[in-house]
């Protein structure tokens, strides 16, 4: 992990092929669970291979004595950096090179923006080795995409192209392969600027829609825009706008 103005970087991946870094998973999400919103305003998810993730070591799971608890522990551990990941409060951009399988795509599902190039692809990649999905893939998937069409793709181990994933969202923006990494940091910075307490709320409200009554959403999106309205960023908001200025947040 390293900060970079109000972004802070952290790389869940290494090795060329981009293998889940477990043991980094526990601190990854001890960082998340703890930054303060008044120096950091976005985090951004990167790899230091080719590919952005492509789920756990494989060759560990088949030479572990104890398969059952060894995968079982990863997933706790994964389980709890992807938790820290959909409770930040400020907004995850994702830098997605290369291949996301398995976990990969998992937590490219999970974070706020995903950027990807042309030739990014996604895989659930779990069916291929005879697994079940971990990180959340049968919760947000089909959120995202319908539970039509997450079904063909989870029991299928369909391979998505940039495009497809683009089309159907789980993907925000395709730009050129050489220019994923810029994209994300750009857009990593530029929600960093942004007015990072609003930003948090409407993570909370996106957060809860899918399992709470119209009426209810209603009530908790009022008072969220009236405790933003009361607050420092509504004042430099609203001051701005009347005079005719950008607003500075930070």
């Amino acid at each position: 992990m390293e900060q970079d103005g109000r972004v802070l970087r952290a790389r869940i991946a290494r090795g060329r092929h981009g293998t889940l870094d477990g043991d980094a998973l526990p601190q990854l999400a001890e960082a998340l669970a703890t930054l303060d919103p008044e120096s950091v305003g976005a985090v951004l998810l990167v790899s230091d291979g080719d590919s952005f993730c492509t789920g756990g070591d494989v060759r560990a799971f088949a030479g572990a004595e104890d398969r059952h608890a060894f995968v079982g522990d990863l997933a706790t551990a994964f389980h709890g950096f992807l938790r820290a990941v959909v409770a930040c409060p400020v907004p995850v951009v994702a830098a997605v090179t290369g291949w996301a399988a398995g976990a990969g795509m998992s937590v490219v599902c999970a974070v706020d923006v995903a950027v990807g190039g042309r030739g990014t692809r996604l895989r659930p990649a779990y069916p291929g080795i005879g697994f079940s999905p971990d990180g959340g893939m049968t919760w947000t998937l089909p959120r995202i995409v319908g539970a039509g069409r997450a079904r063909h793709i989870l029991l299928t181990d369909r391979v998505l192209d940039a495009q497809s994933a683009l089309d159907l969202g789980i993907l925000a923006t395709v730009v050129e392969d050489g220019e994923v990494r810029a994209e994300a940091e750009h857009t990593a910075h530029r929600l960093a600027q942004g007015p990072t307490v609003a930003l948090g709320r409407i993570k909370r409200l996106l957060g809860s829609s899918p399992d709470l009554p119209l009426t209810e959403q209603l009530d908790a999106e009022a008072a969220s825009i009236a405790a933003s309205a009361a607050g420092p960023e509504g004042t430099e908001g609203l001051a701005a706008f009347t005079e005719k200025r950008p607003p500075s947040f930070h």
